[in-house]
């Protein structure tokens, strides 16, 4: 990005016009943007900043709800069926379908590696005739809107640098994640609101929750306003959202005022851009004592809401409430809303935690998918659905017919996406018959943020951030590429 790009970025809609002098030259400065850096002011709506007019064509998708299933969920029990396996129960995974695929260190001593096949039953849905399972029950009467990818595939086997990628394109924790990236590219198109939220929802079962932290949602080289700000399940939905007792707005408001002058006369004499973050950000958070609130109170929803969602909408922190909440921030103009929902690292007790998750998130999804449509909203919104890796066929420790454990298995798992111009009713890839290895259409990590980046008008290749030196792109160095037929 040159110099006159971020300071296009940085400039404001309101000084913008305040600066007379400016007011002449708008023309020339809208002509100047729409050649600057390769892209254009295609697909265009007016918004608070200049960042909306940023984009290398047309976006499909204004928004994003990302739906990150912390643990990896077991592809072969949830969406890809593998009827094959029901005879292969107890026998052992032959050497030339493993072929000396890298081990976790969980499985890596066991004597045998059993065949363990799904215990649920399946059932074609749709006119696309995608298998699902029995445990979602909700999401069989969607899959025609659903884009279904079954082999993504990742280079990390553990959990922390898995998500790590999946999020931010890189193992190595410290880069901007999606949500980063789309705040900075797309801005925001409500002043009183953050461009990027995170939510962690609770699961019902917490049998075995992984660790995740604000790494993940950072903006890493990234300006940090674009970092997600995390709205917490209990209490205030953010830390000091509320003034202190005995401090009135007024008292807030000239505090801020006499702290946004002493940042203003360090940036004058700095040019930190952390400084004019500290600004915005104390700005923001301002706004925010009242828009939040009203966002958070539910009570303004029809019934017939919470009829669509289920009664766990109504539940603060649970999965069916932040989902609720998510189209509530988009309707509000928030570009991206990351869900995380815990629990999916089935290592044991598949038959006793698979069908509490699968709860949790089966009438969330659907119900999202049609309010979306009821407000149109679905088009211009993309859903994506998915963990960091996938499960193995074979069982970790003991295993019977009613029960086993899957270890993590990166070589091939099933994704979803809907709306935002994706190709609904459509099965992307195919996995052999233990699910274990993938047969045609591969989609690694880097293919599949590049899509997504097309989904939001970003041409991955000039899409990038100058930082060290370099032109950091979210997609790396290595080649990638957008994949068409995942499109609409």
């Amino acid at each position: 990005m040159d110099l006159f790009q971020q300071y296009a970025r940085n400039l404001t809609r309101r000084h913008f016009f305040q600066q007379g002098s400016n007011a002449v030259g708008w023309a020339a400065l809208s002509s100047l943007m729409g050649s600057a850096g390769g892209r254009v002011l295609q697909g265009a709506e007016p918004g608070p900043n200049l960042q909306n007019l940023l984009t290398h064509h047309a976006p499909k998708a204004k928004h994003v709800i990302y739906l990150h299933m912390v643990g990896g969920p077991p592809q072969m029990d949830l969406y890809d069926y593998k009827p094959l396996m029901n005879d292969w129960y107890d026998k052992d995974l032959p050497e030339s379908v493993r072929n000396g695929q890298r081990l976790t260190t969980m499985t890596s001593g066991q004597s045998r590696f059993p065949i363990a096949p799904s215990k649920f039953k399946f059932e074609q849905a749709g006119q696309s005739g995608m298998w699902v399972t029995e445990l979602l029950p909700w999401t069989k009467k969607v899959v025609d809107d659903i884009c279904f990818i079954r082999t993504m595939n990742t280079e990390a086997i553990n959990h922390e640098p898995a998500i790590s990628y999946m999020q931010t394109g890189n193992q190595v924790t410290g880069r901007p994640c999606l949500g980063a990236w789309a705040s900075y590219g797309l801005g925001s198109l409500n002043d009183d609101l953050p461009s990027f939220v995170v939510m962690v929802a609770k699961p019902t079962n917490t049998e075995q929750v992984q660790a995740i932290s604000a790494r993940l949602w950072q903006a890493g080289y990234l300006p940090g306003e674009h970092a997600g700000v995390s709205f917490r399940s209990g209490g205030d939905p953010i830390l000091y959202i509320n003034n202190p007792p005995g401090v009135p707005s007024e008292i807030r408001r000239k505090t801020l005022d006499g702290l946004k002058q002493l940042n203003e006369l360090t940036y004058a004499q700095l040019g930190d851009p952390e400084t004019r973050t500290r600004i915005e950000q104390y700005e923001l958070a301002f706004r925010m004592q009242t828009s939040v609130p009203e966002l958070t109170n539910l009570a303004s929803e029809p019934e017939s809401t919470f009829q669509l969602y289920g009664d766990e909408a109504k539940k603060p922190g649970s999965f069916t409430n932040n989902v609720l909440l998510a189209r509530r921030l988009v309707e509000r103009g928030v570009r991206f809303v990351q869900i995380y929902l815990n629990n999916w690292d089935t290592h044991a007790n598949v038959a006793g935690r698979l069908p509490s998750q699968c709860r949790d998130i089966d009438q969330a999804c659907y119900g999202l998918i049609q309010d979306l449509k009821q407000r149109g909203l679905f088009d211009q919104t993309l859903i994506i659905w998915g963990g960091e890796f996938g499960r193995t066929i074979y069982s970790q420790g003991g295993l019977s017919k009613e029960n086993y454990g899957r270890d993590h298995h990166p070589r091939c798992f099933t994704m979803w996406m809907a709306g935002g111009g994706c190709r609904g009713g459509q099965i992307y890839g195919e996995t052999d018959d233990f699910s274990y290895n993938i047969v045609k259409d591969p989609v690694n990590v880097h293919n599949f943020h590049a899509t997504v980046l097309h989904l939001l008008g970003f041409d991955h290749e000039q899409f990038s951030y100058k930082s060290q030196g370099l032109d950091q792109r979210l997609t790396g160095v290595e080649p990638a590429h957008v994949i068409p037929e995942l499109l609409a």
